[in-house]
């Protein structure tokens, strides 16, 4: 059987390049190893699928630190507002929550798994389910498709839509690094991002803090010289390996970059307080122990920071629970507030790729012509989705560069076929 054009990967990007390959009146195929489509969409956003963010195109760019520029060319041909449009004319209404990020009015991912698979039904897509493939034979005509069963496909133009390593249970397994080496491509180191961090640091391991959240933090990542690399301002939280939550998340990737340029630990930075001045934060406080110098220290602090948090720190200073305001040096609270502000710590490593929310490095976008997705190696060769070596933070900017990169690998894909053996 020969198809026009032939997607690998039955993930956002593979379904968006299967339906834009169709529209173009391409004959094709969908091979998925799985028994679902769309499963890393159906657990976006906690099951409520976070398909897009409405921020002007400059930001979400920004917000996909891995190599966003590249995405420039592809978002002049189809970019954020351009999905949003297509999911709202087919029948998806969206509605728009905090930071930009769009989701379903139904709540539910399904909807929109749903009208994606409607859509390939329509458009006579032959979607093939549990069908893994063994290995990929190019030519300069056409491609051949092998499967884990022995039977072969030919097809004029391939994508390979296969994501990552991050969130295997998905499917996303690395299996497409290899048929991109084969067609002669460069596949970036692998790594880890919105990753959650680990630290063996003392409190860490006897798990002091061990649950505590800390809402709206600014966290920072220091690099060799102590200066920030990055601050995100977000909630955190301290686990029994180390840190989570969202602002840690989001600064994984470039600790993840610090260790493998071979630092063993990298700094961090809590500040609980980032709309405090420190100096403003010290003389408030100085006056209400004037105020009020027979209230415990412990008192006079209490609501300003989670109370575990602030006994934790106390305890650091040598400061009781029972200690009168009055009894407490200047240098003391100033340490202690010191402290609040700048809460610094080290991180030795991060959890495995299987932990990580997206995967960093991926195929050399080098080699990737930019507004189209096709391969600059090998004829008939598309590339989009995770596989790439494009990663933004969590809030849908990497399902935006999956239903935009897809998008244009299977329209172009549908060109080049019908151009060759002509």
């Amino acid at each position: 059987m020969t198809y026009d054009v032939t997607v690998i990967g039955g993930g956002p990007s593979g379904l968006m390049a299967a339906i834009g390959a169709a529209e173009k009146g391409a004959k094709t195929l969908l091979l998925e190893k799985g028994n679902k489509l769309g499963k890393k969409l159906a657990i976006s956003g906690g099951g409520r699928c976070n398909v897009t963010n409405r921020l002007p195109q400059e930001e979400v760019i920004k917000h996909i630190p891995g190599n966003g520029k590249f995405l420039y060319s592809a978002f002049s041909v189809f970019n954020n507002y351009d999905i949003i449009d297509y999911f709202e004319n087919m029948g998806v209404g969206l509605k728009e929550e905090d930071h930009g990020r769009m989701f379903p009015v139904s709540n539910s991912a399904k909807t929109v798994v749903n009208a994606l698979i409607n859509k390939l039904d329509e458009l006579q897509v032959k979607v093939q389910q549990n069908t893994p493939v063994e290995a990929i034979h190019y030519s300069d005509k056409a491609h051949t498709v092998i499967l884990k069963d022995g039977k072969h496909i030919d097809t004029k133009a391939l994508v390979i839509a296969v994501g990552g390593k991050a969130v295997p249970y998905t499917g996303s397994t690395g299996d497409g690094y290899a048929w991109a080496k084969k067609a002669g491509h460069t596949v970036t180191e692998l790594y880890p991002t919105e990753v959650a961090l680990t630290s063996d640091e003392a409190f860490i391991q006897e798990k002091s803090l061990q649950g505590l959240a800390l809402r709206d933090a600014a966290v920072s990542v220091l690099n060799k010289r102590n200066k920030p690399i990055i601050t995100h301002q977000m909630d955190m939280l301290f686990t029994h390996f180390g840190v989570s939550g969202p602002a840690v998340l989001r600064c994984s990737q470039f600790v993840v970059k610090e260790l493998m340029k071979g630092q063993t630990k990298v700094p961090m930075v809590i500040d609980a307080l980032p709309a405090e001045n420190e100096e403003k934060l010290a003389q408030d406080i100085l006056k209400s122990i004037e105020e009020n110098p027979k209230k415990t220290f412990k008192n006079l602090m209490k609501g300003i920071i989670p109370e575990r948090f602030l006994a934790f720190i106390l305890e650091q200073n040598n400061v009781t629970d029972e200690q009168k305001g009055g009894n407490i040096s200047k240098e003391t609270v100033r340490s202690i507030i010191h402290t609040i502000k700048n809460f610094t710590f080290y991180v030795n490593g991060s959890l495995p790729m299987e932990k990580a929310f997206v995967t960093g490095g991926g195929v050399s976008i080098k080699e990737i012509v930019p507004n189209t997705m096709q391969s600059k190696i090998m004829n008939g060769l598309y590339f989009c989705g995770e596989i790439l070596d494009i990663h933004g933070y969590t809030g849908g900017y990497n399902i935006t560069s999956a239903l935009v990169t897809g998008r244009l690998a299977g329209t172009n894909a549908a060109e080049e076929s019908a151009t060759i053996g002509k």
